[in-house]
């Protein structure tokens, strides 16, 4: 694109894009993403229990969690404790052959926690895994 100036010479526009604030936007863009993610990636706070035996989770399963106020989750959606198991029933193809993972809050009563494993069991699941986190660099006052 041609364009005449005041002497009456004719000029072609420049065509450069300055890509300065294009990589300051994605920087910034960027710091943000990195920040955000680990918060989405386990988006139900759930203290689980420190215990001495720890299995590492190495394949992908459902996880069942319920939180400080005993609202009840599968996966990361909310869900009724009535409803545990038709969701279950409707998820998962052959229940004898699935295992699934429950994550509760160490300060959740039994009661509840209690409710959720037998609902998990009565949709024909049989094999349940309790989440906990290992102890680590606490003294066990002597006891081995």
């Amino acid at each position: 694109m041609a364009f005449t100036n005041s002497n009456g010479r004719t000029q072609s526009a420049l065509a450069d894009i300055n890509v300065t604030p294009l990589v300051d936007v994605v920087l910034v863009l960027l710091i943000i993403f990195m920040v955000t993610a680990p918060v989405l990636q386990s988006g139900i706070e759930v203290s689980v229990p420190k215990t001495r035996t720890v299995k590492e989770i190495t394949e992908e399963r459902l996880v069942i969690s319920i939180d400080k106020q005993q609202r009840v989750f599968l996966g990361n959606d909310a869900i009724n404790i009535n409803e545990i198991g038709a969701k279950l029933r409707q998820k998962v193809r052959d229940p004898r052959g699935y295992s699934v993972f429950v994550r509760a809050d160490e300060n959740v009563p039994f009661g509840a926690f209690a409710t959720v494993m037998d609902a998990v069991k009565a949709s024909g699941i049989a094999s349940v895994n309790i989440v906990t986190q290992p102890l680590t660099g606490e003294s066990h006052g002597g006891q081995r």
